[in-house]
């Protein structure tokens, strides 16, 4: 005879069957969890294929991880060395080394091997490929190894051309310095070969680590030797970092997936005259890209300290412009090389304007947000040794001012790489020197009508100039179509940019009001306090702005972040 159940036993079969579901609930979330980290952990492997966007996330990532690196690296040497003449000098230091770069390899090996590679792979001939790079390396480690020792030489000839305002002292320790740094050039050189050969293989994981040892380096260097040698300790940390990362680590990567490295000189491989032909347009000309840094430290080389607070409002500028620039380029360069490569015009022009939108729009919101809380973020993170409150104040308004074409940045970056991975190089070229001379009075005048400051400004018209010749050139070539861009995207988040950057710069200005008046000194503390509240209104202002008018960007981004 069958029991029926009691009204005590039903409620607890309903309760284990709640708990049954729970539990399984539960398993059922952690193993998504689980399956996210795992996702994640793979991004991370060496030989993981990458898509455009796990490699943009990835490359991101790094950027963020490598520019908190960078801006550790900023604030040690302003509090080390402030803006006197060690922390001029060695900043100087660097700008010989590059010149050399620029002129000899085109400033970046891996842009137009990358092109290289892909074809040789996309054809089957990948052993031919790596034939050509033995031929590479081997011939350019010889010519650029002869420049470095040339340039070795000739170093303090150069110093007093490059920074003629430079007293004796000064540049006696910029020359000591640069000697020092010189030969990075050729663990940046090959390194960037060996890189090409990860990059065709949609492989990222190298170029996302390979920075963060290289900034590692100086910062390493000075901890452990600045006692004993000065500034000196920075540029022998910097040179033990770039064989580190940017050579070492690509060299074993590369040399991982198969790459090997045979000394040989052969001038008639295909291979090296496609790179030679490449590469040529980029020796020759000059961009303002690369121009602007040498052009301002010219002119503040008058000015005792310029150099220095110049150097340290761009590195700080140039951090968030390597996230949403420099990270989007660095991934969208084998996926361009590609849908040309194969024919897949209309696809590659999509491609092309929809990244330079994203980027673009990323720009201009960011740099609302930058300029809004420039005084409290330059001053959390410069002052403190040898760098004092006034020292930042000027450096926050050249961030202010650089922060004004982040935008500009960031999409000369993407148009840029859509001619390399065009092989076309020698349009780019002819624009970029014609733009650098067209703005070489306008720095000129500036700096001589507002000092410092003008440079800053005449570094924004400069960009503007460059992207500006680069999107019309592309136009008019048919590549990609400026019709092709978001117009209506880039008008909300210039909306959203200019809501939240004013609300954000009224609240900053009311706090730091109040706190004055309450006779809090301005610590630490009151600054970390500041910037996150003002952090926290730019979000939600532009975020409800960008919502209100309609905008997919907050949608979209809480998707791609898994919050959705």
């Amino acid at each position: 005879m069958t029991r029926e159940p009691t009204l005590k036993e039903d409620l607890y079969v309903d309760r284990r069957e709640l708990n049954s579901d729970s539990e399984e609930k539960l398993d059922n979330e952690a193993a998504v969890s689980r399956g996210r980290w795992r996702r994640a952990l793979r991004l991370l492997h060496p030989s993981h294929r990458h898509t455009a966007f796990s490699a943009t996330v990835l490359l991101m990532a790094a950027a963020i991880v490598s520019r908190f690196i960078g801006l550790v690296r900023v604030k040690y040497i302003a509090m080390v060395f402030g803006r006197g003449m060690q922390a001029d000098a060695f900043i100087a230091a660097f700008q010989l080394p590059d010149m050399i770069a620029y002129f000899l390899v085109g400033g970046a090996a891996s842009i137009t091997f990358v092109t290289i590679l892909t074809q040789y792979r996309d054809a089957g001939r990948e052993a031919e490929g790596m034939r050509s790079l033995s031929v590479i390396l081997t011939t350019m480690a010889v010519v650029l190894g002869g420049a470095i020792l040339l340039a070795e030489w000739a170093a303090p000839w150069c110093v007093r051309w490059l920074f003629p305002g430079f007293d004796p002292v000064k540049a006696a320790l910029c020359v000591k310095l640069t000697r020092i740094l010189l030969p990075a050039q050729l663990c940046f050189f090959s390194g960037g070969v060996y890189g090409a050969v990860l990059l065709v293989r949609r492989q990222f994981a190298v170029q996302a680590v390979a920075p963060l040892i290289y900034s590692m380096g100086t910062i390493v260097g000075g901890l452990l030797l600045a006692s004993r040698f000065g500034v000196e300790s920075l540029a022998w940390g910097t040179l033990v970092g770039a064989a580190l990362g940017p050579f070492l680590l690509n060299a074993a990567g590369a040399w991982r997936v198969g790459a090997r490295y045979r000394p040989q000189i052969d001038l008639n491989d295909a291979g090296f005259r496609e790179w030679v032909r490449l590469s040529v347009p980029l020796m020759v000309g000059v961009s303002l890209v690369t121009a602007d840094n040498w052009i301002i430290s010219h002119y503040a080389s008058h000015s005792a300290g310029s150099v220095s607070l110049m150097s340290y409002a761009k590195q700080l500028f140039t951090a968030p412009m390597a996230v949403v620039a420099q990270a989007a380029g660095a991934a969208s360069m084998p996926f361009f090389a590609r849908l040309w490569a194969t024919g897949k015009r209309y696809e590659f022009a999509v491609e092309v304007a929809d990244s330079v939108s994203r980027v673009a729009a990323l720009g201009v919101l960011a740099a609302s947000g930058m300029i809004a809380l420039a005084p409290v973020l330059v001053e959390l993170i410069l002052v403190g040794g040898r760098l004092q409150t006034s020292d930042a104040a000027t450096a926050a308004r050249y961030f202010a001012v650089f922060s004004l074409s982040l935008f500009l940045w960031s999409a000369q970056a993407i148009y840029a790489r859509a001619f390399y991975a065009a092989g076309n190089t020698l349009t780019p070229m002819l624009a970029g020197t014609l733009v650098t001379l067209v703005s070489l009075p306008v720095y000129a005048g500036l700096f001589h009508a507002y000092g410092a400051m003008g440079l800053a400004v005449a570094s924004d018209v400069g960009i503007a100039a460059q992207t500006v010749a680069l999107a019309l050139l592309l136009h008019g070539k048919r590549m990609v179509s400026l019709a092709s861009l978001d117009g209506r995207e880039l008008a909300r988040c210039l909306a959203a940019g200019v809501a939240g950057g004013a609300t954000t710069w009224a609240v900053a200005h009311a706090l730091t009001r109040m706190v004055m008046r309450s006779g809090f000194s301005t610590g630490r503390i009151v600054d970390a306090m500041e910037l996150i509240v003002g952090a926290a209104v730019w979000l939600t202002v532009t975020g409800v702005t960008l919502s209100g008018l309609g905008s997919t960007l907050p949608s979209v981004a809480r998707k791609r972040l898994g919050l959705a």
